[in-house]
């Protein structure tokens, strides 16, 4: 049933505990704070824990050329692209995931400065600039307690089980498998970009990773990452399910260019 206004009215069911609470039908996406653009999953929920998740189809009319994964899609196409160029967009997207995370994690001021790491690199701004403010921000948020203690434990996803579900990555090298894990994977893999920015060595799309994964245009990495979400997020409590959707951060924009792959195919 739907009250005026096509809100929808709470259903009856049992808790995990053995409770009738209501049960609410919800979506979240595609225009939710600190949310993947485009990406919408309706859930049920009880009280605030997520009892079933369901994943949508992006919207119709996305652009088709995900702007993360740019220089892997022009590289497998031939065109020329350095190891420096990719390097630079791959560090700019993990901030970008960063800030996200943060942001829904409560910490606003490291949010803001991942996001102005992410367009300076985004400005051709050179390494010895970028270098020393990243280094300062992978410091305060990877030895952060408070973000550890709020986020340990939530979202756990094995390396086995990651593999086993297509994932590659930076959400399948994050050891501990949990929200901590794969920020500080991130945090790693931005320096290690960042110090990548003057390489001049051609990119090889299947040797070095997009950001999110082994590119294949095909199956692009977050198709498998979306396919993972359901059964992470069930039995969360709602908080906690936007931070391991923060922590994996798939960009719907990849599936959206996967679609008319295999239209045009």
């Amino acid at each position: 049933m739907e009250m005026p206004g096509g809100l929808p009215m709470a259903e009856q069911g049992e808790d995990r505990d053995g409770l009738t609470l209501d049960r609410l039908h919800v979506p979240l996406g595609p225009f939710l704070a600190d949310w993947p653009a485009g990406l919408t999953l309706r859930v049920v929920l009880q009280g605030d824990v997520v009892q079933r998740a369901d994943l949508d189809d992006p919207p119709a009319g996305r652009p088709a050329d995900p702007f993360w994964s740019r220089p892997w899609l022009r590289a497998t196409t031939g065109e020329p692209v350095c190891v420096g160029e990719a390097a630079r967009r791959r560090a700019a997207a993990h901030l970008d995931s960063l800030g996200r995370l943060l942001s829904v994690a409560g910490w606003p001021a490291e949010a803001v400065t991942a996001w102005r790491l992410r367009d300076d690199l985004l400005e051709e701004a050179p390494a010895s600039a970028i270098l020393p403010r990243a280094e300062r921000f992978a410091r305060r948020v990877g030895r952060s307690r408070t973000l550890y203690w709020l986020t340990r434990g939530v979202g756990l996803l094995s390396a086995a089980d990651a593999r086993a579900a297509g994932v590659t990555g930076p959400a399948v090298r994050a050891a501990g498998g949990d929200v901590p894990a794969r920020y500080r994977q991130w945090l790693t893999e931005v320096m290690d970009a960042v110090r990548e920015l003057d390489a001049t060595a051609p990119l090889d799309p299947v040797a070095q990773e997009s950001p999110r994964g082994r590119w294949d245009a095909e199956r692009p990495p977050s198709a498998a990452l979306v396919k993972l979400l359901p059964r992470l997020l069930v039995g969360a409590e709602l908080g906690a399910a936007r931070l391991v959707v923060a922590s994996l951060d798939p960009d719907p924009d990849e599936l959206t260019a996967c679609r008319l792959e295999v239209a045009r195919g």
